[in-house]
């Protein structure tokens, strides 16, 4: 079923959003209209890992709106060059593709393996191939549902791009049989290094290197799609640093514009990025000096205020509260799991039946604490990266509470013969991932 919201006549469409309208938001905080203030727990799928409305943020974007907003890929503008500058130096590439949505970037990445793939590689024209992983979510355009194992994005939408290739998340065994069989024609294999829309799922131990020293052999370029998280989402400025990994290019994006503008970024060293010339691809508000300015003020955020430190130590603390929840609650919180503030609970699904993660979301809004299901049974907590131990404790007990009470009076209300939620095959590659 489509999600649809009213507002003010307007309908939105293409998600399942809870009933709430937002109307103000500051740190860790929002308000509806009403004046009722919410714990967010969400934090934009990410894209305020900063928290709302930061205050260095805005008064980058108020100082530079002032100034100059955008100046097209026709001309130059004085603040990319200085953005260009500090992002490859934080991240230890030689070049940046500036553009605006993640999913921009994830394209823009498969465009530059494939002319990488073409040109130094020398795969024959028209054959190159992605291989991505199954349950992965790089974005909802139709390059990137080509790469996705996600039926609701997928059916309708046909015939999707050809040259791709699908492989299980965390079994590099299984990825390097692939790269065997078809490796002179695989131009890249990109993955999230903890899938998020999956429902917060890790690889085993020692995958992420594994792939990195797959790649290398087969000379296939590493993608990381660092898009969720990336930015000190998971107690690592970048996923990937937990193993030591450097991919061949990276992906970032959300918390990159700091939760005001949409910016993202593609990078990589100059034997990859300078494969595309120019004309070859661009994006009239890519690198403009408004996303520029507030990209550098996000990113001197995270610096600046330790958030790299915080998140790992903040989620510990919550993860901590969750496991204590789980055990209190052992026959309905069936796992906990996460780095950083990147925690996933998954909830068994025989013993939650008839409710459903998105009933648990509602009554977590009405106690005060917002938070999104993904995939019927997995709740992800991810809240801003400056929460307090006191907001933690708060979010947790409200969980807590929710389970103790409001859990068994909706269990009693529902009706009996409610049919529990059918998995279903992936259309992509026959496998029942959720």
């Amino acid at each position: 079923m489509v999600g649809i919201c009213f507002f003010f006549g307007c309908q939105l469409i293409c998600y399942h959003p809870l009933p709430i309208v937002f109307s103000q938001a500051k740190g860790t905080s929002v308000w509806d209209p009403e004046g009722n203030k919410y714990l967010d727990f969400l934090s934009g799928y990410s894209a305020v890992n900063q928290g709302h409305c930061h205050p260095k943020i805005l008064k980058a974007l108020q100082e530079q709106a002032q100034r100059l907003t955008v100046s097209s890929r026709a001309f130059y503008n004085d603040r990319f060059p200085v953005f260009a500058e500090y992002v490859t130096n934080m991240f230890g590439y030689d070049m940046v593709l500036p553009m605006n949505t993640g999913a921009e970037g994830v394209e823009t990445a498969l465009k530059l393996a494939r002319k990488w793939g073409y040109e130094k590689k020398r795969i024959p024209k028209d054959e190159a191939i992605i291989v991505s992983c199954c349950g992965c979510f790089h974005g909802r355009t139709l390059g990137v549902i080509s790469l996705s194992c996600d039926n609701e994005a997928t059916r309708g939408f046909g015939p999707l791009l050809p040259g791709n290739l699908k492989v299980d998340f965390g079994d590099a065994e299984a990825l390097e049989r692939i790269f065997k069989e078809k490796g002179e024609h695989i131009a890249a294999f990109i993955l999230e290094p903890i899938q998020g829309e999956a429902g917060v799922i890790f690889p085993p131990d020692g995958y992420l290197k594994a792939v990195r020293d797959i790649c290398s052999k087969y000379n296939v370029l590493m993608i990381a799609d660092e898009i969720q998280t990336g930015l000190a989402r998971t107690g690592k400025m970048l996923a990937c640093e937990w193993e030591e990994v450097r991919p061949d290019i990276v992906i970032l994006g959300k918390a990159l514009g700091g939760g005001v503008i949409p910016v993202s970024a593609v990078l990589a060293d100059k034997d990859v990025m300078l494969c595309i010339q120019p004309g070859q691809h661009g994006s009239t508000f890519g690198g403009n000096p408004l996303a520029s300015a507030v990209a550098i003020a996000s990113l001197e955020v995270i610096k600046n205020e330790r958030l790299v430190e915080r998140s790992a130590q903040m989620g510990e603390e919550l993860a901590g509260q969750l496991l204590k929840i789980q055990q209190q609650y052992p026959d309905y919180v069936k796992e906990v799991r996460g780095r950083g503030l990147f925690i996933g609970v998954e909830f068994n699904s025989k013993n939650l039946f008839p409710v459903s993660g998105y009933e648990l979301c509602k009554k977590l809004k009405y106690r005060g604490v917002l938070a999104k299901p993904t995939h019927d049974t997995i709740i992800r907590f991810t809240p801003p990266l400056c929460i307090s131990l006191d907001e933690i404790q708060q979010g947790s007990k409200v969980l807590a509470d929710v389970l103790e009470i409001d859990l068994p009076k909706l269990q009693k209300t529902k009706p009996k013969d409610a049919a529990p939620v059918a998995s279903s095959a992936c259309d992509r590659c026959g496998r029942v991932l959720y």
